[in-house]
Formats: C-alpha cells, sequence, structure tokens
C-alpha cells in the first residue's frame, strides 16, 4: 500500500528512515506523532503581498541500534533551550518517504479561492499567495465548482525537472513540487501535514509543461480502507474523476487561457504508474539538492539534507524567519473573486 504524506498547499509530510524490523505498530505510531509535529509559523498580513506560512519541526528523532541489530525508532520534543523546535523548508526537510514503502506528501486548499503554493524562489521556501501582474491570484469559480473540489497541494523532496521532457506528455516539467488532491471528506488547512494513499494520477500538460496531478486519499479519511484505485473512486465516488479532468481543463479559461490538454486522452493511470512518476521526481529532487541538477532560479537551502552543499544551520534558518514581517490580521478580499463564471456549451 502507497501512503505519502500532503501538505494543503500548505500541507506537508514526513519519512522515517527506519529499518524493516521496527513492527509495523511502532512505525504507524511514530508516523503519527512526527507528522503532529509539524507547524505553521504565520508572517506577514494575510490577503496581502507580505503573508508568508514558515514550518517548524518541533520533534527531533532518534534511531537507536542494539547488538542484536534491532532498530529503536525515537521522538522527543526540543529542549527548554529551543522549546519551539527548529525552522525548515517544506520543499526540502519534510521526507516524502512517511515509513517502509510508504510516501508521504502535502495538502493545501479546497473551496477556498486564494492560490497559495509553496515559494520555491525564497530560503526555506514560505506559502505563499501566487502573484498574477503584481496583484493577488484567486482561483476563478468556473460554474458548477466553486474555488476547489479537493484539497490540493503537493509532495515534499519531488521536482518536475524543467530540463527533463516527459516521454509521455512531450513536454518538460514546471519546475514545482508534484501536486496531490485529497479526495477525503476533512478540509485541510493551509500548511496542514497529512498522510495520503496513492491512489492514480493525471497526465495534465498546462501552458506546454507537464504537471502531474496526484490521486489520493488522506489516510485518516473514513472511506480510505475501501478506496485502494482509480476504480474504487469511480464506484464510490461517481463523477468525481470527472469532475476533476473538468475543472483542471477549464480554470484558467476566465483569464482568457485556452483549455489545458492531457496526455493519453485524459485518461487517469492507475496507483503503480503514479508510484513510478513519484519515484522520478524525487530522484529529480535529490539531483537538485545535491548540485547535480541544475536549480535555475529554485532556492535550496535546507536544514536537514544530508551532503547537500544548500545545508544551512538552525540558526540561519531563524534569522530568515524572523527577518519577515510580523504577523497582522487578514486584510479584507475583494466580492469579486466570489463572481461565477459560465462557459459556453
Amino acid at each position: 500500500m502507497q501512503r505519502s504524506g500532503f501538505i494543503s498547499r500548505a500541507t506537508l509530510l514526513l519519512s522515517l528512515s527506519c529499518s524493516r524490523r521496527v513492527t509495523s505498530a511502532q512505525t504507524r505510531s511514530l508516523q503519527l506523532r512526527k507528522m503532529a509535529s509539524y507547524t505553521t509559523e504565520k508572517r506577514g498580513r494575510q490577503n496581502t503581498t507580505d503573508y508568508r506560512i514558515y514550518f517548524n519541526d518541533t520533534i527531533k528523532m532518534t534511531i537507536h541500534g542494539s547488538r542484536e541489530g534491532k532498530v529503536a525508532p525515537s521522538i522527543e520534543p526540543y529542549g527548554s533551550e529551543n522549546p519551539e523546535g527548529k525552522y525548515i523548508s517544506p520543499f526540502h526537510d519534510i521526507p516524502l518517504f512517511a515509513g517502509i514503502e510508504q510516501e508521504s506528501g502535502v495538502p493545501t486548499k479546497r473551496v477556498k479561492k486564494n492560490e497559495n503554493e509553496i515559494s520555491t524562489k525564497e530560503p526555506l521556501n514560505p506559502i505563499k499567495q501566487d502573484i498574477k501582474k503584481g496583484r493577488l491570484r484567486y482561483i476563478s469559480n468556473v460554474f458548477p465548482y466553486k474555488g476547489y473540489i479537493w484539497n490540493y497541494g503537493a509532495l515534499p523532496q519531488t521536482w518536475e525537472d524543467p530540463n527533463h521532457k516527459d516521454s509521455d506528455t512531450d513536454c518538460c516539467g514546471d519546475n514545482d513540487p508534484i501536486d496531490v488532491c485529497d479526495i477525503g471528506s476533512k478540509v485541510c488547512l493551509p500548511g496542514e501535514v497529512i498522510q495520503v494513499k496513492v491512489l492514480g494520477i493525471l497526465p495534465l500538460i498546462d501552458e506546454r509543461e507537464t504537471d502531474w496531478k496526484i490521486i489520493a486519499i488522506n489516510t485518516e479519511d473514513q472511506d480510505a480502507e475501501n478506496i485502494n484505485s482509480i476504480e474504487d473512486i469511480r464506484r464510490l465516488k461517481p463523477g468525481y474523476l470527472e469532475a476533476t479532468l473538468s475543472w483542471f481543463k477549464n480554470y484558467k479559461v476566465p483569464d482568457g487561457k485556452p483549455q489545458n490538454q492531457f496526455a493519453h486522452n485524459g485518461e487517469f493511470k492507475d496507483k503503480e504508474y503514479a508510484v513510478d512518476i513519484i519515484k522520478s521526481t524525487h530522484a529529480y529532487w535529490k539531483a537538485l539538492v545535491l548540485k547535480k541538477a541544475n536549480s535555475g532560479s529554485i532556492n535550496c537551502k535546507n536544514v536537514s539534507v544530508c551532503n547537500s552543499p544548500f545545508q544551512c544551520s538552525e540558526e540561519e534558518a531563524s534569522l530568515i524567519v524572523h527577518s519577515s514581517k510580523e504577523y497582522e490580521e487578514a486584510d479584507s478580499i475583494s466580492e469579486e473573486v466570489n463572481k461565477w463564471f459560465f462557459l459556453p456549451k
């Protein structure tokens, strides 16, 4: 079973570097406690261009060995000298793998209309609202869909390489972490870290760039036990996949852009196919943070990636966060964001 953590474009996830000798119960318990350790810190004024959400890891994990070769992973809070833990990058420091042979991911928006994103060009990659022509970007309400129809986020430690042309789409990557649509019932908050089960993938081509969309479900969702594949979604949530295809096809049309295209005639591929894509984007990310690929404008600063030339100290990470503006109450939002758009038949 493939599982991943998910950041609500602001949700992330972790991975435990444990041996297979660790029991599944131990792994599950540690995963849940570790995921709960990720907290967020808001900076700047919400609904303005200076608003940011930074990530903090409040628990450290240690792997203990024994003469018998057994592994005993443990997690504990940071000490009184640093009770808030350490600031991290959601892009680089939250492990993709959530445990033994499980991937982790990150969710962000649902129903909400603000276009949050992991800021790949800023140090520590906080979440911010996308900007278009100097103004905050909001997702258009293309009838009958109000905002997002799933939790929308990304998998940490993945990268769609803009220098690699995909053989399926015949297009290069979009230079971002791979996106995830969590079809679970719970509406996640920006920056929330959850674990998801991979179900399939949609091969989107967005403005001549490869932009894979992982289809997944929160492992804590009431339907998670019964939904294990794309066919299960068709059976238990009829119309959801068709709505997803329509949403991605048309969401940029109100901005004067053409409909998006899909490889494989818009066919959702199965979870094995999705896992292969996830693994390949994880490999591209590794090359990125180890400076074996052209990073371009991507900021690879991190606090925990071994052998990365971009690794910084916890003190430097703290200075980055505290150099940004203090949090202020949210600014008002124009009623224009509630406008409906109707497409001709």
